[in-house]
């Protein structure tokens, strides 16, 4: 008996009705206990918050940026921002429902964000910074084409708008892909 194919993903402009849903979306993909159902979790590394309202209003206000909600059945599924930084685009604030990711659906997100990157701003390079500590995060990345440029900053100790540390070794490295 053939199983039914999953309803095909809708990708809109979030608005700002839908941040507190998508603060819980990003919340749940990375911290606590229900980030633990799926593979993105930081909840090792950090603890507290991963956004709150106040940074994802700011995506969604801000000129030259994006935050794409993918929708499933008229249930938001995933998110990413999407910012145009001159010659090319920084993409953030990646997250995939817990249950969901695994399945391919990120990569699906990831290669429609790069396409409009492409299109809305002729973008030539896609750049995100991942936190240098997730080595099978950054492998997922590199499947897709990004490489690691060992460029590091440093996360943002004593800032807990992103975050409560759990270890003392923690930056962000910049990895990079032509568009």
């Amino acid at each position: 008996m053939p199983t039914a194919q999953p309803a095909e993903l809708e990708f809109r402009h979030a608005v700002e009705a839908d941040v507190p849903e998508l603060v819980a979306l990003v919340e749940s993909a990375y911290r606590g206990e229900a980030s633990r159902a799926g593979w993105t979790t930081e909840a090792d590394l950090l603890d507290g918050q991963r956004t709150d309202p106040d940074g994802v209003r700011a995506v969604i206000r801000t000129a030259g940026s994006v935050l794409l909600a993918v929708e499933r059945d008229g249930e938001l599924v995933a998110c990413c921002q999407l910012e145009h930084r001159g010659d090319h685009a920084y993409f953030g604030m990646f997250a995939v429902r817990p249950g969901l990711q695994g399945g391919g659906l990120g990569k699906e997100v990831l290669a429609e964000a790069e396409r409009r990157c492409r299109e809305m701003w002729a973008a030539k390079e896609m750049r995100m910074t991942v936190v240098s500590l997730r080595e099978e995060l950054i492998a997922y990345y590199e499947r897709r084409g990004y490489r690691r440029t060992g460029e590091l900053s440093p996360f943002p100790y004593g800032d807990e708008r992103f975050g409560v540390p759990l270890r003392d070794d923690l930056a962000f490295e910049l990895l990079v892909k032509p568009l």
